[in-house]
Parts: structure tokens; sequence; C-alpha cells
């Protein structure tokens, strides 16, 4: 009776700890969704921030949960999650965000997870606990999503330049200010769609490895999947600040059309990612998207110092928080 309350306990307070790491997931990047409506003047913080958050939770209804089974189940072997790789995989991801958000470095949550997965995998049973397949699409896509938003946005500025090049710059913009929000909605739903099925992953993940659900069953308890849309959405809510001014200014300076074509490009393939049950980065998406868009202009109008540091932050994500997650799964061997 003991141990299946103490187990009780510890599963608790993990679900607890992913649920944690889900709002700040949507704290930490709710600069993708926002940062170029907020930079280009169409709506103000505050707004902007309840708006992503509505259609972050109304991706609920529209996305199959595709990427929680590639979570949940497609990345580790089964039989080798435990309560402690669980731990160490949020803690690896978690210790991560707080140091890129207090940096104001958009890296990505959901590469951090991954990390933390892997990582705590590794110190428990090694390389060969991985699936393959599921880490080779996830890694890949760190590749292909910001190449794919960088193609996607590039090529609809070229669009809408040649289909709007009899039109005045200030009718351009007053149409674009307005056709914005459709895209800052699409991103969001994008962003909401994809993210927080990546901790109804591991939650599932968890709850599989405890004994409380059956790897046979086809989908997550509701109660996981409704509390990790609404912690997205309470995360976007509060907003990252410090990230907002990197993805909005810094990288390149955007008009509402170039924040359109940004939005609609990442958008794309958040939407075609999440069909493919691939997690990706929303960060990277839309900072290939906004970097596609400024280089249609000339390259001298994308920053490319600042966008080579956000690379250089990508590139340590994985390793990083692979490497936090090993030293806390070695850490909750002790605690519990």
């Amino acid at each position: 009776m003991e141990t299946a309350q103490t187990a009780l306990w510890v599963v608790a307070m993990l679900v607890f700890l992913a649920i944690a790491f889900d709002f700040m997931n949507g704290f930490h990047d709710a600069a993708n969704s926002i940062a170029t409506v907020v930079s280009t003047g169409v709506l103000k913080p505050g707004q902007a921030v309840l708006f992503a958050a509505s259609f972050n939770f109304i991706a609920i209804f529209i996305f199959h949960l595709s990427v929680a089974a590639t979570v949940g189940k497609g990345i580790v072997q089964p039989g080798i999650v435990d309560t402690h790789v669980v731990f160490g995989a949020l803690i690896g991801a978690i210790t991560w965000n707080l140091v890129t958000w207090y940096y104001g470095i958009p890296s990505s949550s959901s590469h951090a997870l991954i990390g933390g997965i892997v990582g705590a995998v590794m110190a428990k049973s090694g390389a060969s606990a991985l699936v393959s397949a599921g880490i080779l699409k996830t890694v890949a896509f760190i590749f292909v999503s910001p190449l794919l938003g960088f193609l996607l946005g590039s090529m609809m500025m070229v669009l809408v330049a040649w289909i709007y090049r009899r039109a005045t710059p200030s009718r351009v913009d007053r149409w674009f200010r307005r056709m914005q929000l459709v895209s800052a909605g699409a991103y969001s739903l994008g962003h909401g769609g994809n993210d927080a099925q990546k901790t109804i992953g591991i939650i599932w993940m968890l709850l599989i490895a405890t004994g409380y659900t059956s790897a046979s069953d086809s989908s997550p308890p509701t109660w996981a999947i409704i509390s990790c849309y609404v912690a997205i959405a309470a995360g976007t809510m509060f907003g990252g600040w410090r990230i907002v001014r990197t993805m909005g200014q810094k990288i390149t300076k955007l008009k509402p059309v170039g924040g359109f074509c940004a939005e609609t490009g990442g958008a794309l393939t958040l939407f075609l990612a999440t069909g493919l049950g691939i997690p990706v980065s929303t960060t990277h998406t839309i900072t290939g998207a906004i970097v596609g868009v400024g280089s249609t202009q000339r390259a001298s109008a994308v920053r490319w110092g600042v966008a080579g540091n956000i690379v250089w932050a990508w590139i340590f994500t994985i390793p990083a928080s692979a490497f936090v997650a090993g030293v806390a799964y070695w850490v909750s061997l002790q605690l519990f």
C-alpha cells in the first residue's frame, strides 16, 4: 500500500512538472506567435497575447494527436521509460528554457524536451534504447523547418510583391494590417497544435510506464489533452517579452506585409509537420520565415550576426538539455 501511494504521488508530481513545462513553453515561445504582429504595430502586446492564446487553445479541436504519439511512443523503446527518465527529461528541458529565456535567446522548447528525453534515456540504458526513426526525423526537421519557413516566407513575399506591384505603399500597408490578423491566428493555431502535443506525449509516456494507462490505447486521457492545451494558452497569455524584441526587430525590420508573409510561411510549415506527426520548433520555423522575408528585400536587410547567434543556440539546445537531463536522472535515483 505504501509503495502504491508513493508511486501515485510521484506520478502526480511529474504530471504537474510536465504541465509547468507546457506553461513555460507557451511563455517562452509566445514571441514566435506575436513578435511580428506586435513589431509591425498591428496589435498592442496585451491584445496580441490574448489573440494568440485563444488560437493556441482552439487547436485542440483541429489537429489529430500525431505529434503526441511520436513523443509518447516513437522516440524510446518500450519498457525503458520510468519516473526517473521523465523527471530527468523535464528538468533538462525546463533548465535550458530558463537559461535561454533569461538571456532573451529564441531557442526551441521542443528540442529542449527531445534533448531531455534523449539524455535521460541514455543515462539509464544507452543509445540502443532510443528509436532511431523517431530521433532522426526530429533532428532532420531542425534543418528542414527553418529552411522550409525561409522558402515559403520568401516565396510569399515575392508573390505578394508581384500581385501588388501597381498598388501604393499606403494601400498595401492598410490591407496587410488586416490580413496579418489572419496570418497571426494561423501561426498561433500551428503553435498550439504542435507544441501542446509534445507535453501530452510525455505525460502519455509517463502514464504508460507507470501502468495508469495501456500502451494499446489509441489516445491519451482526455484530462491530459485539455490540461496541456490550457497550460500552453495560459503561458502564451503571460508572454515572453525578452524574446519578442529579438524576433520582431533585431533580425530584420518588418512591415505588415512582411509580417503576413513570415507568419503564413511559418504556419504552413507547422501544419505540414503536425500532420506528419513530427515535433518541430516553432522558433526555428518563424525565424527561418522572417529571414526569408528580409532576404527578398536585400541581403543587408537581415542582421546575419543576430541570426547566427540564434543558430548557435539551436545547435546547443539538444546536447545541453540532454546533459542536464542525464545529471537530473542520476539525482532522481537518490530522491525517489
